[in-house]
């Protein structure tokens, strides 16, 4: 009886420390999912936000400026890319103007990010969606350059890398649309 009586108490001692460690997780992971269900791409967010190991412990706020964070990594490391192409552009004096404004583009839509950030810190919402709109569009910016330059295609890893950023801003769209609400 007295054995009995010891495990009911460990037991209970055991899962008073364990339960809400479960139940934050588990609330976390209800948090990423029903905010990404607000977003135009549910599976890209879901699996990012998982990725991060900040996530378990963000609120929506949280999980947006995330959000955020991978859209200026994209937006750096493209910008960056484009950049390292200049060399191999020296001789092409159109290419070489055409990727130094690109990678300007990408720089700006690095800095419309950083803004962003500073708009939800603020909870600024109204100026954090419209700075992640023009995040979204710089890359157009770059395509279009490219379009009106003769004689030059658009490169398909700078095409890869556009669309990635339009869909993180769009997944950040739609987490600051939740805030709104």
């Amino acid at each position: 009886m007295a054995s009995s009586l010891i495990f009911l108490l460990f037991l209970i001692f055991t899962l008073s420390f364990s339960s809400p460690t479960l139940i934050s997780a588990k609330s976390n992971a209800t948090i990423i999912e029903s905010t990404c269900k607000t977003t135009n791409n549910y599976k890209f967010c879901v699996s990012a936000l998982k990725s991060d190991p900040r996530s378990p412990t963000a609120d929506t706020k949280g999980l947006a400026a995330i959000m955020i964070g991978v859209g200026m990594t994209n937006a750096t490391s493209t910008a960056t890319y484009i950049a390292g192409n200049l060399t191999s552009a020296a001789n092409d004096v159109v290419l070489k103007k055409v990727l130094q404004d690109c990678s300007e583009k990408y720089a700006l839509a690095v800095d419309s990010l950083r803004q962003t950030i500073q708009d939800l810190d603020s909870e600024a919402y109204d100026y954090a969606s419209m700075h992640v709109l023009a995040a979204e569009d710089y890359p157009n910016v770059c395509r279009n350059i490219f379009r009106r330059a003769k004689g030059l295609s658009y490169p398909v890893e700078i095409r890869r890398r556009e669309q990635s950023l339009r869909r993180i801003c769009g997944v950040v769209s739609g987490i600051l649309d939740r805030l709104v609400e």
